[in-house]
């Protein structure tokens, strides 16, 4: 699994470089940002801007990685495609996460927020 890490205003952004979460790449995904976030502070950002296939398994990983970042590093997710924001509203996951229109609307950086 394919993840790109930056720091973005204090922020730790983690992009997704694949185009799907799902059954065949949820446990390296898993391990991937495990891998990215270990040893960091502060709230992460998952960009999903590229992802436009999520199903229960790919949702399981994004929540496993949720509580590995424990309570001090919040989970926000941004830029999610129409299918995989519906995947969320279904599941009713949208109240557990914040899911915001892109990187930048969290960030300050949007030039409309």
């Amino acid at each position: 699994m394919r993840l790109i890490s930056r720091v973005e205003q204090g922020w730790h952004v983690i992009t997704v470089a694949e185009d799907r979460i799902d059954a065949a790449g949820a446990i390296a995904f898993k391990e991937a940002m495990r891998g990215s976030t270990e040893g960091g502070a502060g709230p992460v950002i998952l960009d999903l801007g590229g992802v436009d296939f999520i199903d229960s398994s790919g949702l399981g990983a994004i929540v496993a990685v949720m509580k590995h970042l424990g309570g001090e590093r919040r989970l926000h997710l941004a830029a999610l495609m129409p299918n995989v924001d519906r995947v969320f509203r279904l599941t009713r996951m949208d109240s557990v996460f914040p899911i915001h229109p892109s990187v930048g609307a969290v960030t300050g950086q949007d030039n409309d927020s």
